[in-house]
């Protein structure tokens, strides 16, 4: 089933809010942190389906105007169910001068025989932020069902001023691939990925070393904080446990968002 979801965030007297929205079934996009002092624009994706399904198709695209602030949130845990074809979802940004746009969405349950490709596409213009993250499991844990999914792939590739900048591709294939051995999870179920990149010209530096000595030291943990060759920033983390990498995550993000660069 093809589903869309189109949202334009625009900026009008100091203030970020959704000027038009567009939606199919199962999708619902809602407002929610409508007093926040930062005047951002706080939408929240919510859905009827409980999962993507084999089939299902989703078509996601979001533009921010010039000097607006989004910052996109999801409802729950996204599960991709048994499939025997495979489900795909193509997400799309634009950023306008000077806008910013933050999504940390909950963690991805992969289930057995499930495929799944997602695409996303970021395009930004001058003095614009963006943070986005994904975090995937090894499946539903708690009832013993351990990489059993066939095929993750998240592909991110992010342009400025349409010069491509950053591509990063996760691909997990547990039957194809030896996943918990050296070189790949090393034993651990879960992988987040994390990315910061402005085209303001703002350095990062002090922003990595400030992470690195927050999370150092956190138990069942680890990562790595690499600076892009752009202004930016990228960590990948390994852990046991989803809420923990998505608090982290969102931890990070708020920081970054309540940082002087952002507002």
């Amino acid at each position: 089933m093809i589903c869309s979801l189109n949202i334009n965030v625009a900026h009008r007297e100091g203030k970020s809010y959704l000027k038009d929205a567009y939606v199919t079934q199962p999708f619902r996009i809602v407002p929610v942190g409508q007093y926040r002092r930062d005047k951002g624009a706080y939408l929240m994706i919510m859905s009827s389906s409980p999962g993507l399904l084999d089939g299902d198709d989703h078509r996601i695209q979001i533009t921010i105007d010039p000097g607006a602030k989004l910052q996109l949130q999801t409802q729950a845990y996204q599960r991709l169910f048994h499939m025997k074809g495979k489900s795909v979802q193509k997400t799309e940004v634009t950023l306008g001068e000077g806008a910013v746009f933050s999504f940390v969405p909950h963690p991805i349950v992969p289930q057995n025989s499930s495929h799944f490709l997602s695409h996303n596409i970021i395009h930004m213009q001058k003095n614009c932020h963006l943070i986005l993250s994904d975090i995937v499991t090894c499946g539903r844990k708690l009832s013993g069902e351990i990489f059993e999914y066939n095929h993750f792939q998240n592909l991110t590739q992010c342009y400025v001023d349409g010069r491509l900048i950053l591509k990063d591709n996760v691909l997990l294939q547990p039957d194809k691939l030896p996943i918990q051995d050296i070189g790949i999870l090393e034993g651990f179920t879960h992988q987040g990925t994390f990315i910061y990149l402005n085209s303001a010209g703002k350095a990062v530096g002090g922003w990595i070393e400030k992470f690195h000595q927050q999370y150092e030291h956190v138990t069942d943990i680890e990562f790595g904080i690499s600076a892009l060759q752009y202004d930016g920033f990228m960590i990948r983390i390994l852990g046991y446990g989803a809420e923990q990498l998505f608090t982290i995550f969102q931890e990070i993000q708020q920081e970054l968002w309540d940082a002087e660069l952002l507002i």
